[in-house]
């Protein structure tokens, strides 16, 4: 008796305001009924609102999430329209939390912040992942792996660290980087103009990429002496290390770049990598 008085109540309090409803307007309600296909909702008008089951949730894992809904809850609902036929309104929740959600997303890239986000789908081009119950997308380019071991290997369910690369609301399109992450995270903190030493790692006809801190740096040709260039090409093998100065530093990117003009050229094959 006490559930169905508090209904009335919260019920008589609505129509006493006696506000008008609109599309698109967020609403209090409380769940009065479960059917088959949804939910009924007293939200102060004639007619009960309906929440059908496919607006329940924007998550990923929807198991056990219907149970949360128990009949007499109050919450917020959002208003998407009104059945023309009965007069009913339709709600959701689902279209309530992707607004909140992207409110929460647009502060965390105003904000720079690095967070954990668990890997949902790797494919070709890069890894799939939800931040906020939305689907946020990180390319090749913008994944750091390591070669050593098979720990720092990127598989389904690992936890990795993203920053936020871009957002586009309206295209409902996240761009996130591990690689800046990383960087932004490193103790190590890079600098421009800073001489470091880097391992040899992968040689392209481009260039060569070295291994700094975790981090791969690039060494392009035009920044390799001639003596490198020309007679001494063999000179430089997988493993060795070159003394390099830090010439280009993108942290939003994760990028990196060296060069060895103009510092005194050095290969230490015996070097103990720190």
């Amino acid at each position: 008796m006490k559930k169905k008085k508090r209904n009335n109540n919260f019920a008589a309090i609505l129509k006493r305001y006696k506000y008008k409803i609109h599309d698109g307007d967020i609403v209090a309600g409380t769940i009065i009924h479960q059917e088959k296909t949804g939910f009924l909702v007293e939200i102060g008008t004639n007619k009960s609102g309906y929440l059908p089951k496919e607006e329940v949730d924007i998550r990923i894992n929807k198991k056990n999430h219907y149970s949360l809904l128990l009949i007499n809850t109050t919450r917020d609902f959002f208003i998407m329209t009104k059945n023309s036929c009965n007069g009913q309104y339709i709600l959701s929740i689902k279209r309530l939390d992707y607004i909140r959600a992207w409110k929460r997303i647009k502060q965390l890239y105003l904000e720079d912040v690095i967070f954990n986000l668990k890997i949902h789908y790797i494919n070709k081009g890069g890894i799939i992942a939800y931040l906020e119950g939305i689907q946020g997308f990180i390319p090749k380019s913008h994944i750091f792996t390591r070669n050593k071991t098979n720990d720092n290997q990127i598989t389904k369910d690992k936890i990795i660290k993203c920053k936020l690369l871009s957002l586009n609301e309206n295209k409902n399109q996240l761009i996130l980087s591990n690689k800046s992450a990383k960087l932004i995270t490193l103790k190590h903190k890079f600098k421009l103009g800073e001489l470091i030493y880097g391992k040899v790692v992968i040689q392209k006809e481009y260039g060569i990429f070295l291994n700094i801190y975790d981090i791969k740096a690039l060494l392009h040709i035009s920044e390799i002496t001639t003596g490198i260039q020309s007679e001494n090409k063999n000179l430089v093998e997988i493993g060795q290390f070159i003394k390099v100065k830090i010439i280009y530093l993108n942290i939003e990117q994760g990028l990196v770049s060296v060069s060895i003009r103009n510092v005194r050229y050095q290969i230490n094959r015996h070097l103990q990598y720190l």
